[in-house]
């Protein structure tokens, strides 16, 4: 009788020791499940990524079952802070246990490099359900998030609002006042605890610079990223910032308007004209991403045709 072949166990080994071809088939994988499930071209941010692993300047983990890379998730670090950018499985290993392997490898890295305090991760492919128990689940905490779409026919219904502002397309110009309101907008708003840099003026600035120049959120478009500036003050009061992320699709990345202009109808009236210039571009479906918990940015959002296509967790360790 023939002896039988165990199957290889799962094992954990540092992204810096893999190579661009061992990485290689499981990011196609991701890019084409980006393409299937947000309409999202992932292929700029897979490039990016290999440039770094070819340089061995992709730090995290990967889970390799026998010479099979199954999946991998890469951080970046800011002063006291850790970030886990990306986290996926190939589709027929993203089992729980897998799941939770690579991802405590992920969470434990962060937590021993010197300094770090907070680890924040987006993670739109993790598959964990909300009641999964999630490594070191004493620091966590965890917020439910939703990706939501909006047709190209639904945006064309939306009807023009007349408002006392002047809205102006985007420019680098407006950057400065738009940290300050990004500051003054989220204070004590729950997307302050899931985002550190939306509590001061400094980590505002930085989270434009990152929207605007690096392909995580898609291809900064200026053309369709607006400021409202009020009429009487000629203070920017309102910001809508979105990019192209793929051919035909478009996501809008920012909406913030001051607490004095809340209800006014000026978020309405900003997302409306983005969405139509987004249209103008060639985009045949809108997205973007809310916490299920800001419900007057969920009512806004479905007034105006978003339905919800997936949910995600939003996932913060602090205190460790």
């Amino acid at each position: 009788m023939a002896a039988r072949v165990e199957a290889p166990f799962p094992e954990i080994v540092e992204l810096t020791s893999l190579t661009v071809a061992e990485l290689n088939p499981l990011m196609e994988e991701e890019i084409s499940e980006w393409r299937r499930y947000f309409a999202w071209d992932f292929r700029p941010s897979a490039d990016l990524l290999r440039r770094f692993l070819n340089l061995h300047s992709l730090f995290g983990y990967a889970l390799r079952v026998g010479r099979t890379v199954v999946g991998y998730s890469y951080h970046v670090c800011e002063g006291r802070k850790g970030l886990i950018g990306d986290f996926y499985l190939q589709r027929n290993h993203a089992d729980p246990s897998n799941e939770m392997m690579l991802l405590g490898a992920a969470v434990q890295g962060l937590m021993l490099v010197p300094g770090v305090r907070r680890i924040e991760s987006q993670l739109l492919l993790l598959n964990a359900p909300p009641a999964q128990t999630l490594p070191f689940s004493r620091y966590l905490s965890r917020h439910e998030r939703y990706f939501m779409e909006v047709g190209r026919a639904a945006v064309m219904t939306l009807k023009a609002r007349a408002l006392g502002v002047t809205v102006l397309p985007w420019s680098e110009a407006f950057k400065e006042e738009a940290a300050h309101l990004m500051t003054e907008s989220y204070r004590g708003h729950v997307d302050a605890e899931i985002n550190d840099q939306y509590r001061s003026i400094p980590g505002a600035r930085h989270f434009l610079t990152n929207i605007i120049q690096f392909p995580g959120c898609g291809h900064f478009s200026s053309r369709a990223s607006l400021v409202a500036v009020d009429k009487k003050t000629g203070r920017v009061c309102g910001v809508s910032l979105a990019s192209m992320v793929s051919e035909t699709s478009g996501h809008v990345t920012q909406l913030c308007v001051s607490p004095d202009a809340r209800r006014t109808g000026l978020g309405y009236e900003l997302m409306r004209q983005s969405m139509m210039r987004l249209l103008g571009l060639g985009c045949q479906s809108i997205s973007l991403t809310v916490t299920a918990a800001n419900i007057d940015a969920l009512r806004l959002y479905e007034s105006v045709g978003f339905s919800v296509t997936s949910l995600f967790p939003a996932l913060v360790w602090e205190g460790f």
